[in-house]
């Protein structure tokens, strides 16, 4: 969807206030014996999000109609405010994750995986952000990103679906340098 200004950056700061607010949260109803379990859940989730990433840009914005029409304009015209609006994403993420975990292992549990997928959200806009809007000098991660992005953009789209990672277009086979 088209975002103003307003709505294209609010996902840079709402995402980060929730995240801080669902870990305190969280960590309180952990409690202090729990607190590593639940920071290895947060790991696991932020790594999870990377095959989420991955398979919601291969699958979904490839290939579900309206969404892929919205998909092909940011192809088109990848410097605009296109996106996701933060109420949207975030009640996707809550009607998806965080309240089927609560109602089956408890809020604590909730907050972890809901803070690991929702930074690897944020770590996905991010980059996706800075790979279409910055200049990373050569060769840094930001760089190779950038480079894989453009390839899936103005070469192939049918390579190059991860944007924060390479891992899983290597392990699917749509890795392309």
């Amino acid at each position: 969807m088209q975002l103003g200004l307003i709505g294209y950056y609010s996902d840079f700061v709402v995402y980060p206030l929730v995240i801080a607010v669902l870990a305190v949260a969280g960590l309180i109803e952990a409690g202090e014996d729990n607190a590593p379990g639940w920071i290895v859940t947060v790991v696991a989730c932020l790594v999870l999000w990377t095959l989420t990433e991955y398979v919601l840009h291969r699958f979904v914005l490839h290939h579900i109609p309206y969404i892929k029409d919205l998909h092909d304009r940011h192809h088109i015209e990848e410097r605009s405010s296109v996106g996701t609006p933060t109420w949207l994403s975030l009640g996707v993420h809550a009607l998806v994750a965080f309240f089927p975990v609560w109602m089956v292992s408890g809020f604590a549990a909730a907050s972890a995986v809901s803070c690991g997928l929702m930074l690897g959200y944020l770590w996905y806009i991010s980059i996706h952000h800075m790979i279409h809007h910055w200049h990373p000098t050569h060769p840094s991660y930001l760089y190779t990103l950038k480079r894989r992005h453009a390839l899936h953009h103005h070469a192939d789209e049918t390579i190059n679906f991860g944007v924060t990672s390479a891992f899983w277009d290597r392990v699917f086979g749509t890795a392309r340098l």
